[in-house]
């Protein structure tokens, strides 16, 4: 018994009037690992049955929407999948038109060298001593012109064949690249799609088709350029993308739909200073005291992103589409101002979004307990309005490349980022006293004592802001007392609500030098063991 489908590929092959019409990809929305193709045919009044053929069959009949012009009716759609060999897929006649194309340059360029090459045997034989014998001229100075006639025709013969050898090499290499990515094309497009849509046009308009594809994606990136005499920002967006669905994008509108990726950033960011007792079990134990500055997060694993009647699938040349890790049920659209060119072999181009200037407060920042002697100037402002993505960002700072960072935007509430280290801020670190041992008359507790100095000096030519952070010991048992002194008094406690990170902001003139004095005396039972004391 014939199934519904099965009617309905009769009834519509049955249909007079059926017109082939072209649906050329006007628009492309992406999305983390997949996109919406939209196709737009066009309508004339009185059409009853459109015919849009030569579609790759690589994506699902539940992604399909068809959305008509006021004064045409859609009705029912039928689906005919085919073999390659019953209807080649247009980028394949493509790359075999060109490699026959190719083909034949190098039959020509293999013809041009034989016949040079039996130019340069004729000479060979004639130059011999055999050959000079049989055909000995008359007098000397026919002699001269004979020789100089087989120099010159050698010299010809041998760079025509060292031309054909360049030119070649040269097609050989742009045939195996083009066999290869035939080879893949074929292999990932088997099938093409026919789709026969049943329409009432009372008037002219269009028809626009969409569907989902795989094998497609982006990413945002960024440069953020600094202009530390302006105090501002130029921050601009961009975004990767890259597809192999099979078919070319050729003058396409491009919009991206975002998502929220999340990696951290590199500027120094202290941890709290946390200290813990642990009571003894068989024997006294060692003191043991370390500190470490915490472990940077690692990366996230790529999320699955999943669509409407499809799933992102990896294929078997182990193309992988540039995703973004997707939080939360919001997104925004961004779009491309001009229109893009992108081929389907996977190679990844950047477009620019938007650019935008941020009017930033300069401050040098410095943490010398967990980051040594590093300075490092960062740039902060209000946060812009709209949806920013998480994304490697180029920095440059008064015209100089100085290094690429992730940035997060969902780490601060405030836009913040590190543009290299500054020079011209010096950083010394001074122990003035750091010592371990027993105290009390009665009961013999351990003590450990630490003092240190940090000295920093502005050797720029005009005044600077910096920030000095220091993560002070917290301790998280009632056996271990702690005793904190700063000097001068910080003027943050706790920063970016992160427990005992304490800082320092000033502001210094040129050649001026500040001191901060930190001393810490920690108070713990003889016996068992203290973690997180340096």
């Amino acid at each position: 018994m014939a199934t519904k489908q099965q009617w309905a590929i009769a009834l519509a092959l049955a249909v007079p009037g059926a017109q082939a019409v072209e649906a050329p990809i006007q628009s492309v929305t992406l999305y983390p690992g997949s996109a919406t193709v939209e196709r737009v045919v066009q309508v004339t009044p009185g059409m009853t049955q459109v015919e849009v053929t030569g579609l790759l069959a690589n994506f699902s009949t539940d992604t399909l929407r068809l959305q008509a012009d006021a004064g045409i009716q859609v009705g029912q759609v039928v689906t005919r999948d085919q073999g390659s060999a019953d209807s080649p897929n247009p980028r394949v006649a493509q790359l075999e038109a060109k490699i026959q194309a190719l083909q034949d340059e190098i039959a020509l360029i293999d013809a041009d060298f034989k016949a040079a090459q039996l130019v340069q045997g004729y000479l060979e034989r004639l130059g011999s001593a055999e050959g000079q014998a049989r055909n000995a001229p008359g007098d000397a100075r026919t002699l001269l012109g004979t020789l100089d006639a087989i120099r010159r025709g050698g010299a010809d013969a041998l760079a025509r064949m060292h031309q054909a050898e360049t030119r070649k090499r040269a097609q050989v290499r742009q045939l195996e690249a083009l066999n290869r990515d035939l080879a893949k094309l074929q292999a990932s497009t088997r099938e093409s799609r026919t789709l026969t849509v049943a329409v009432a046009a009372k008037q002219a308009g269009r028809l626009l088709l969409s569907y989902q594809v795989n094998r497609a994606g982006w990413k945002p990136t960024y440069r953020a350029s600094l202009d530390s005499n302006a105090s501002s920002v130029e921050l601009e967006r961009m975004a990767s993308i890259s597809q192999k669905t099979g078919e070319d994008w050729s003058r396409v509108k491009l919009r991206l739909s975002t998502g929220q990726p999340n990696l951290s950033a590199q500027a120094p960011d202290p941890g709290p200073w946390l200290i813990s007792y642990r009571p003894p079990q068989e024997r006294v134990q060692e003191l043991r005291y370390r500190y470490a500055p915490p472990a940077p997060p690692a990366a996230p694993a790529p999320a699955q992103v999943s669509v409407s009647g499809s799933r992102i699938a990896q294929a078997a040349d182990d193309y992988v589409a540039p995703v973004i890790e997707t939080q939360g049920s919001f997104t925004t659209e961004f779009e491309v101002p001009a229109r893009v060119d992108l081929a389907a072999d996977g190679r990844e181009i950047t477009v620019g979004l938007a650019t935008q200037q941020l009017a930033v407060q300069q401050r040098v920042r410095i943490a010398p307990r967990t980051h040594g002697e590093t300075a490092v100037l960062t740039a902060e402002a209000a946060r812009p309005e709209g949806v920013w993505l998480p994304g490697q960002v180029q920095l440059r700072r008064d015209g100089s490349y100085v290094g690429a960072l992730y940035w997060d935007p969902q780490d601060s509430e405030r836009f913040s980022m590190s543009f290299g280290r500054d020079p011209l801020v010096r950083v010394a670190i001074e122990h003035r006293d750091e010592r371990a041992g027993q105290a009390g008359l009665f009961r013999r507790d351990n003590q450990k004592r630490i003092a240190d100095r940090y000295v920093v000096s502005n050797l720029h030519r005009q005044p600077i802001d910096i920030l000095v952070l220091e993560p002070t010991p917290v301790s998280q048992s009632d056996q271990v007392q702690v005793k904190v002194s700063l000097s001068p008094e910080p003027t943050l406690r706790d920063w970016q609500q992160r427990r005992g990170l304490a800082g320092w902001e000033r502001t210094l003139k040129p050649n001026e030098t500040a001191r901060f004095d930190v001393e810490y005396q920690v108070d713990y039972p003889k016996e068992g063991t203290v973690q997180g004391l340096r």
